[in-house]
Order: structure tokens, then sequence, then C-alpha cells
């Protein structure tokens, strides 16, 4: 009770006018946490990836495994015990897919995705680093305005990646960029460093110059942007990847936290299963007609009696059956 007088009594002075003015409204402050955990089955590639998002999402909380993968409403329970309004659960199926759900705990709603093409910070060996605990800047494409199931993944993604300030372990710098980017129907998903280095001497007689028509053309060259040091310095800035790096398929969309009606469904999508199903069916109906194949030239050649082990039957204009 102590602690909640104490609270109270802060925000009443900080509210109190000043100078005959009147006070401002209170800002309301932006408390998200984020709890990240995974069902039984994944692989240590699926482990690396949920170590380097918890790396870098200060505000979140990571938590076992989960044992079922049909009672996902438990999760409701579980954020509300670590007082975490953010779900990122990941659900592995037959060791080799990965499936991430992305709630607004407890009343929703939820986004079911399927990650492909992932790479681990560990796997790329980029040289780009940021400071643990940094807020990001989150980078979106402008296509995540042109549909309504897009704009609230938009919103979902903002409030599970986004940093709050002031957050419990972060720190009040911002070194890296979340870049989140929409092709084919997927979300594609990217993290930089932002680097700022001194321009040297030599790089400031060789920028004096103008620039060939092999540089102007030159579309691949990593873009740069030059400001103003503190000093009075000309500085450089660059991004630099550092990872992880992954590809979000949309699903499906519930109006609750892991339950409720759908509100959108990717008819498009195709799970792995059929694809490894299909497959399977493809190279199953070649060996069948390869099977019936042989079987036809095996009785083709028993007709004609040119089968090992067979005689052949004598016709009637047979030397044997002519002069018999």
């Amino acid at each position: 009770m102590a602690a909640v007088y104490k609270s109270l009594s802060k925000t009443s002075k900080k509210d109190a006018p000043t100078n005959g003015e009147l006070a401002s409204k209170p800002t309301t402050k932006n408390r998200q946490r984020v709890l990240i955990l995974s069902s039984r089955g994944i692989t240590y590639r699926h482990r690396h990836l949920l170590n380097d998002l918890y790396a870098l999402l200060p505000h979140s909380r990571k938590d076992a495994k989960l044992d079922t993968k049909t009672k996902l409403y438990q999760l409701n329970e579980l954020a509300d015990l670590y007082n975490c309004n953010n779900v990122l659960f990941f659900e592995a199926r037959k060791g080799k897919d990965l499936y991430i759900w992305m709630s607004k705990a407890p009343n929703g709603p939820t986004v079911k995705c399927h990650l492909q093409n992932l790479h681990t910070t560990s796997e790329l060996h980029f040289p780009g680093n940021c400071l643990r605990g940094s807020r990001p800047i989150l980078s979106f494409d402008a296509t995540f305005t042109t549909a309504p199931h897009l704009l609230l993944i938009r919103e979902l993604l903002t409030h599970i990646f986004g940093v709050p300030k002031g957050a419990r372990k972060s720190k009040p710098f911002v070194d890296h960029i979340m870049g989140f980017t929409i092709a084919d129907n997927k979300i594609w998903i990217r993290c930089f460093e932002i680097r700022e280095t001194a321009i040297s001497k030599s790089e400031l007689r060789s920028g004096a110059q103008q620039p060939s028509e092999a540089d102007t053309n030159n579309t691949t060259a990593p873009k740069e942007i030059r400001s103003a040091g503190e000093k009075g310095g000309d500085t450089k800035i660059s991004l630099v990847e550092i990872g992880p790096r992954f590809i979000l398929t949309p699903i499906v969309i519930l109006e609750s936290s892991f339950g409720g009606p759908v509100i959108y469904e990717n008819k498009e999508f195709v799970s792995p299963n059929q694809i490894r199903s299909d497959l399977r069916k493809s190279k199953a109906g070649r060996y069948a007609q390869r099977s019936e194949r042989q079987i036809e030239r095996k009785a083709k050649k028993g007709d004609l009696g040119l089968r090992t082990g067979m005689e052949r039957p004598l016709g009637e204009l047979e030397d044997r059956v002519v002069f018999a």
C-alpha cells in the first residue's frame, strides 16, 4: 500500500501546475512486455533463433517449453502470470516445420505465420553488431498500408518488436534498424546496425571530385549518408546487417487470443506437409508406370515365346509339324 501511495504522490507532484499555468494532461506510458516460448520438438536452429530474438528484445521474458500443442489458450494464463501483454510462441512440427503465433493477450487478435529461410546470427557471420538492450527503429514497407489485414499485422509487429522507452533492461540508445518488407505475399525481416564512422581526409578529397559514369550507374554499392559530427567533423553513416533473417508467411488471423473466429485466411498458402505428400505421390506414380511397363514387356515376350526358360509354342508351318 505504501508503494501505491508513493507512486500516486509522485504523479500528483508532476501534474501540479507551475507558474500559474494549467497542468497538462498526464502522458500515457507505453507498457509492452513480450512472453517468448516454444513447444516441444524444436531443433537447435529454432532454439538459436529464439535466443537471438530474446537478446534483441530487452522487454521480453523467456519461459520454458510448453508441453501441449492443442490447448494454446493456456498461454493467456502464462502471460497473465508473467505480467506480459504480448505472446510470441514457436510451434515446431515433425522436427522440420516452424510456425510462429503472435498474439495480443488476453483479448487478441492472433496471427499464425509459417517461418521459412531461417538464418541465425551465428550462421551469417556478419561484421555488424549492436549494443545489447538498445532500442530499434522499425522500418515498414509501404505495402503494409494497402490491405486491412496487413495494417493489423504491422500494429502487432510494432507492439512485439518495438521496445518502449524506459523498458526493463533497455538502454537509452538507438543503434539498429529492423526492416519489414512484403514480397510475394511474405514478410521479409532483416536487422541492420547503424554504423557511424569518421571520414578520412583522403575520402574527403576523393568525394570532392566528380564521380564517374560507372559509379553513378552502379546500384549495388552500399548507400552512405554523410552528416556533421558533434565537433564539426564529417561522419559517414552506413547500414551493416546483423541478423537474424527469416521470412514469415501469414496463414490465419484469429479474432481473440489463441482462439475465436477466423477474420482472415490466406487461400494461397500450401502447407509443407501437402508439398511433401505431392512429391511422394509423384515419385510413386513414376514407379507405378515403370512397373506397369515392365509387366507389359514380360507379357509381350511371353506371347512371342522369347522369355528364358519357356518353350515357344509350335506353329502350323513348323518343320516338325509339317514333316511329322
